[in-house]
């Protein structure tokens, strides 16, 4: 298996540890989506989501097999 790029994948943390300071949604308190939902609660709703699919892919990409077989190996 192909060694992952963990750039990438700092990057795109990096990336979701900014994003999750949303600061511009701070002060809007009018803004409703799908008509019942506040714009920062939807905004939050949508981070976590993005945040789930963000690790699941991460877990797949960068475990370390090779560690996992050696330590099955010792048992």
């Amino acid at each position: 298996m192909k060694k992952p790029n963990y750039a990438i994948i700092w990057i795109g943390t990096l990336l979701l540890i900014c994003l999750h300071q949303d600061s511009w949604f701070w002060d809007d308190h009018q803004t409703l989506i799908f008509g019942f939902l506040p714009v920062g609660l939807a905004y939050h709703a949508a981070f976590s989501i993005v945040a789930a699919i963000w690790w699941g892919l991460a877990m797949v990409f960068a475990w370390p097999h090779d560690l996992e077989a050696l330590a099955e190996e010792e048992n």
